[in-house]
């Protein structure tokens, strides 16, 4: 096995060929209060950050891999953020494509981050927030290991609508 290659999934930097599906996911207004994203982007803006990623966690305090599987059809996101080299940290998010929900994929792209956040990146820790109605969000975390540590109350703002968030932290043993 490959570092970020599993069974099913291989998560690989995003390249130019990802901009129409990148163009989709970040437009979808769905994503946007778990995102912190209020707007939508233009397909300019997204070629730009494609082009200039310099796809390198220590300077971009971010790493953004695309979730593909065997036949290279993307699949979902999946983040790396707030990364934290001093504290050994790093903030998770994911998204999957709603046709590819529910099979799997999710929980094989999570499995390879923590695996490389661990062995290569050698952190403490991962940590993601979860909007308190997201029950898939929380059960994939769960299951990987992410514990509840705390509820941060009115936390997101969504259609007018102040919502809890969860806070969950996967702590690596050394």
């Amino acid at each position: 096995m490959k570092l970020l290659e599993g069974q099913r999934v291989i998560l690989r930097p995003i390249e130019i060929d990802d901009l129409d599906v990148l163009y989709q996911w970040e437009n979808d207004s769905e994503h946007w209060h778990t995102s912190n994203n209020l707007n939508p982007h233009s397909r300019f803006f997204l070629e730009q950050y494609i082009l200039n990623a310099g796809n390198n966690i220590y300077d971009d305090k971010q790493l953004r891999l695309v979730i593909a599987n065997r036949s290279q059809q993307q699949i979902g996101i999946i983040d790396l953020f707030d990364f934290d080299p001093h504290h050994k940290r790093a903030a998770v998010g994911i998204i999957i494509g709603k046709e590819y929900r529910n099979q799997g994929y999710g929980t094989e792209a999570l499995d390879l981050l923590i695996h490389y956040a661990k062995k290569i990146l050698n952190l403490k820790q991962l940590h993601c927030g979860v909007g308190v109605g997201n029950a898939h969000s929380m059960k994939l975390f769960q299951s990987k290991g992410f514990e509840l540590t705390g509820t941060r109350e009115s936390w997101r703002l969504h259609k007018q609508e102040w919502l809890d968030e969860y806070f969950l932290q996967l702590i690596f043993d050394q």
